[in-house]
């Protein structure tokens, strides 16, 4: 007997399960292998900070990190760890590695969340009016504009706007996530935290909703010229019916699933505006982990950012059922 769709979307989701878990599996023994490759340690980085260290003060300080195994030692170690939900502890910060996680996933979760939104809305539009228009001043500029944000890198992009906006305008705040000693609840809190959020949101966005417009434009180009379009419009229905309820709608199938792809270079590109805006979130996090050889902290960004990147994609995939009934979540 045939499933419901219910029971298709949980068939799909517990086959996704299965999958996702010698990808995430590989990609932690990938990235751990990898992590050994690099000079030094935490170890060394703790004594460069202390300023000196005797040969026995090493030695006590690997063997407290349990750095003073072999290297398979050390994975079947943090394999283990990871089999009983344990994280390990960070050399750089010297608490639990999960307690950092979650200090730092919510800023971070908030901060992609809303470029992807900005992202989208504005580049959907975007290429909904340069695919209307298409050849018309109006696609030329938005293609312009498009062209522009596709080839600004990300940190420039930021400091552009700091200087504008902060420096020359002093509208927005250039740096942190709230201001720091104002103790503000509510309404203000909320106000203060959008205005700290503007400024890394659009930075990060733009590149996005570059390639949003042009796939946007592309797609519904495209299904303009299909034979269902066709039959729409001979019914009757007016332009703008036409365009929102066929074109677009089936247009959105390929921009969804770029954006889905798109989910983990969000989490990169974080690194880079969270760095110039100071904002407190797992980019920031990785890259003091990255500089002080904080192997625990970096490997549990990197799992985290896998789970996210699948949950992702499998939201993707549900999606998909809803814009297109053809394609079934199975």
């Amino acid at each position: 007997m045939a499933l419901s769709r219910t029971g298709r979307v949980a068939r799909r989701l517990r086959r996704t399960g299965l999958q996702a878990i010698p990808s995430v599996l590989g990609i932690v023994i990938f990235n751990f292998l990898l992590l050994q490759l690099a000079p030094g340690d935490a170890a060394d980085v703790i004594a460069g900070a202390s300023g000196a260290a005797t040969a026995e003060t090493m030695a006590a300080l690997r063997a407290q990190l349990g750095l003073d195994h072999s290297m398979l030692h050390q994975l079947g170690a943090y394999l283990w760890n990871l089999a009983h939900l344990r994280l390990g502890i960070s050399a750089h910060f010297n608490m639990p590695v999960g307690v950092l996680i979650l200090q730092r996933l919510p800023n971070t979760l908030l901060l992609m969340i809303t470029a992807l939104l900005l992202a989208l809305t504005f580049g959907i539009a975007a290429g909904a009016v340069m695919a209307t228009f298409a050849g018309r001043w109006a696609d030329r500029l938005l293609s312009i504009l498009a062209l522009l944000f596709y080839s600004v890198p990300g940190f420039w992009a930021g400091l552009t706007l700091i200087i504008i906006f902060s420096v020359r305008l002093q509208w927005l705040p250039s740096d942190g996530f709230t201001t720091v000693g104002a103790d503000l609840t509510g309404i203000a809190y909320a106000r203060d935290l959008l205005a700290h959020l503007v400024m890394p949101a659009v930075s990060l966005s733009l590149f996005f909703l570059a390639i949003y417009a042009r796939l946007t434009r592309a797609a519904m180009l495209e299904v303009a010229r299909q034979d269902f379009v066709r039959t729409a419009e001979a019914k009757g229905l007016s332009a703008f019916t036409v365009t929102v309820r066929h074109i677009l709608r089936n247009a959105l199938v390929p921009v969804s699933t770029v954006a889905g792809l798109h989910i983990g270079m969000l989490m990169g590109g974080s690194i880079v505006t969270e760095t110039v805006f100071g904002w407190p979130g797992l980019g920031s996090l990785a890259y003091e982990a990255v500089f002080a050889r904080d192997f625990n902290l970096l490997l549990a960004i990197v799992l985290l950012s896998a789970i996210v990147v699948i949950i992702a994609n499998v939201l993707i995939d549900l999606l998909h059922t809803w814009l297109d009934p053809r394609v079934e979540a199975i």
